[in-house]
This record gives C-alpha cells, structure tokens and sequence, in this order.
C-alpha cells in the first residue's frame, strides 16, 4: 500500500504549433497590400481627371524652386488733370500706379502648353516684376530731379507718369500759359528742352527702348508747304529725339518716332485743351528671349 502512495505524477501538455499556411498573418499583409494597389489606382485616377491648371499648380507647389515675386508698391492712384480740377492748386507731380491685371496665382493664366509654357510664362512674370521696380526707380530718380532744380520744378504739374502693360509712359503736357513748343512750330522752349534732358539724363541708365510720339490738339493748322497736325506732330517728335540723343540716349534704343496729330488726346471730351498737346515719351517693356527649343 505504500508504494502505491509514491507513484510518479506525469503531467501532459499538447503543445499546438502553427503551420505555415494554417496561420492569420499572412492575411493582414494581403490586406495592405490590397489597400497600397487600391490606393494608388485611386491616385492615377484624380491624376487623369485633372484639368492641367491643377496639375500644374500641385507642380509648382512641390518645385524645389520658388521666387516671392514682387508686386507694384505704388500708391493710391492719381488720375490727371481734369477740367474740374481747373482753379486749385496744381498737383506738383502727377504719378499714376500701374492699373495692370489683379495678381494670380501661380496656376492662373497658364495656357494648356505643358510644363515648357509654364516655365516660360514664369520667366516672363518674374521680367515684368523686375522692370516695374526700374520703372518704379525712374520715377523716383525723375521726382527728386524736378523737385531739386527751381527751373523744372515750375512745369512739375506738366508731367504725367505712369507703367502701364507697354513700359513706363512719361508725358509732358502743355499748359494754357506755358506751352513747350513756339506755337506752330518744333522749337523748344528753354525749360521744355529742359524737361527733355532730365528725363533722357534718367532713362539712359536702362537698356530698355524708347517710343516717342507727338501730339496736337484738335484745331486746324495749315504751316508751310500744306503741312498739318500730323506733320507739326512729327516734327516735334522727334525734336525731342533730338535732346534725348543730345543726353546720351542712342539712337539704336529709339523704336519708334511717331506723329499723332490729334488722333489720341488724352480729355477726347475736349479736344481742344491745352493739356492734349505733349510729347510722350514710353520706355518700352523687353520681351524675354524664348530659346530655340520652346516651341517644338
């Protein structure tokens, strides 16, 4: 009886492995894997359906390069003179600010032509932001000139400045007591020829080209030989090439010389005012040079 008691006590234990194939994990990494493929079909989906101004826009974002591009920082507006404004003091210079096109994006405006136009129409942008701080310059540099020479500063309410999408357009306009030119005639007046050279001593420090025009009112003129507004116009045009070429300003950077007559004053209600008689001057934007290759 007591060697039953001492018998050995054996404890079994099933020990279950789990074989290869019998086994869940493999099922999760078919799942993601199913996701990841759902996913990126999905992807090239939105990717199709796109139109390019987005695609081109998420391009821009991710573009390891980017510019801050930098607006017109010009003042309120100032409009020129008008008839009402007749009897007040005259403004000492009127500076009008570039009226261009609202600011857009960096998708915006893009033609359907593919990354090259893009980066083209960036080049461009990035050209005109920086010639608008020339202009910008120029019309500093031309303010503090007539402001520091007693003799300009008279005919200050004679000049018009303005960038527009062409350049930047300077006008001096005749005034009912202080004509720029001899009446019928293309000779200057001291302070006119004046005038000219400051703005020609001015502009010869850009590279960019100059059109001028010349401008009549609308009263007839008959002058010798049968002339008319369109030759007076002319000639006085380029009276005013002359001084410029007089400043320094070649003659390989004027584009144009052109007589107006009367075809574009600047008050068409009026156009007999004194103010529709100027000369214009307008510093040419420069196109960027496209490369060989862009239009293939």
């Amino acid at each position: 009886m007591a060697d039953d008691d001492k018998k050995p006590i054996i404890k079994k234990v099933k020990k279950v492995e789990g074989g290869g194939a019998h086994g869940g994990a493999w099922k999760v990494a078919y799942a993601d894997f199913v996701t990841a493929m759902m996913a990126f079909f999905m992807l090239l989906w939105l990717l199709n359906v796109a139109p390019p101004e987005t695609l081109a826009g998420l391009a821009d974002y991710f573009s390891p390069t980017s510019a801050a591009v930098i607006g017109n920082t010009g003042s309120d507006s100032i409009n020129p003179p008008s008839e009402d404004a007749e009897g007040m003091n005259p403004s000492p210079l009127v500076i009008i600010s570039d009226p261009g096109k609202p600011q857009t994006g960096p998708s915006e405006g893009k033609e359907k032509g593919g990354k090259g136009d893009s980066k083209l129409d960036e080049l461009a942008e990035r050209i005109k932001d920086q010639e608008d701080l020339a202009f910008e310059d120029l019309q500093e540099q031309l303010r503090l000139a007539i402001q520091q020479s007693p003799q300009l500063s008279e005919m200050s309410d004679q000049v018009i400045m303005e960038i527009t999408d062409e350049g930047m357009k300077i006008q001096l306009v005749d005034k009912d007591r202080r004509a720029m030119f001899k009446s019928g005639t293309d000779d200057l007046y001291g302070y006119a020829k004046a005038m000219i050279a400051a703005v020609g001593d001015s502009v010869a420090t850009l590279p960019n080209r100059l059109t001028i025009e010349g401008h009549t009112d609308g009263g007839a003129f008959s002058g010798p030989n049968g002339s008319t507004n369109w030759e007076l116009s002319a000639d006085r045009a380029n009276a005013a090439r002359r001084v410029l070429d007089e400043t320094g300003v070649t003659n390989d950077r004027i584009a144009e010389v052109i007589g107006k007559a009367s075809t574009d004053p600047i008050f068409p209600d009026n156009p007999f005012k004194s103010e529709n008689r100027r000369i214009t001057i307008l510093v040419l934007r420069e196109a960027p040079v496209v490369p060989p290759s862009a239009g293939n």
